[in-house]
């Protein structure tokens, strides 16, 4: 069973379905800690309910000895507004993954975050958006593609009305990624391209 750190900035609905998906053993892995770069957000209550480890960390090493306390074996950036330095991205490469609220390469990078991809998606005017679980490099939003689902954007549908839609599928591939991934199941080439083999 894996060891999991989930980072977050806000309210952690994507946390909570993980908590829920470990609670029904349908993830082989354990939430050993959360960490919030933000005080007092929902989601440290969340993990608090849980009795899961949580805290508030703003400062980089700090959350790296807190992850090497836990021995944490898989890292979820699930709203986690901050860029990780280099270094940390190397120290835990092809362990961190992070989930994106549109169809990565577009409205993604930096700037694109929350609700600020949705106004970008609208007023672009796309028929299609979706959600992105990747491997995390050195260049935000820029690791390799591990999984992606796609909705359909009509022409009543506002920022928040594309926002509901993608979080649901979000919803549906973050805990699908964490089971193949706690499962050994996620296989990266040469060419930095994924597979899911489970």
């Amino acid at each position: 069973m894996l060891n999991i750190a989930v980072l977050i900035s806000g309210s952690g609905s994507n946390l909570q379905r993980l908590i829920d998906e470990c609670k029904n053993n349908n993830i082989n892995g354990n939430i050993k800690l959360v960490i919030s770069n933000k005080e007092n957000v929902y989601g440290l209550q969340r993990a608090k309910e849980e009795n899961i480890k949580n805290l508030y960390i703003n400062d980089e090493e700090d959350i790296k000895n807190e992850l090497k306390k836990e021995n944490i074996d898989l890292i979820v950036l699930a709203g986690f507004l901050k860029i990780l330095s280099k270094d940390f991205i190397k120290e835990y490469k092809n362990k961190i993954i992070n989930i994106h609220p549109s169809l990565i390469p577009s409205f993604c990078g930096k700037g694109y975050y929350g609700m600020k991809v949705h106004e970008a998606v609208i007023k672009k005017g796309v028929k299609i958006s979706g959600a992105t679980v990747h491997f995390v490099n050195e260049i935000a939003d820029e690791g390799p593609i591990i999984m992606q689902k796609t909705v359909e954007v009509d022409i009543n549908d506002s920022k928040e009305s594309v926002a509901k839609k993608v979080l649901e599928v979000e919803h549906e591939i973050l805990p699908y990624v964490v089971k193949q991934f706690c499962e050994g199941n996620i296989i990266i080439n040469e060419d930095e391209r994924v597979d899911i083999i489970g």
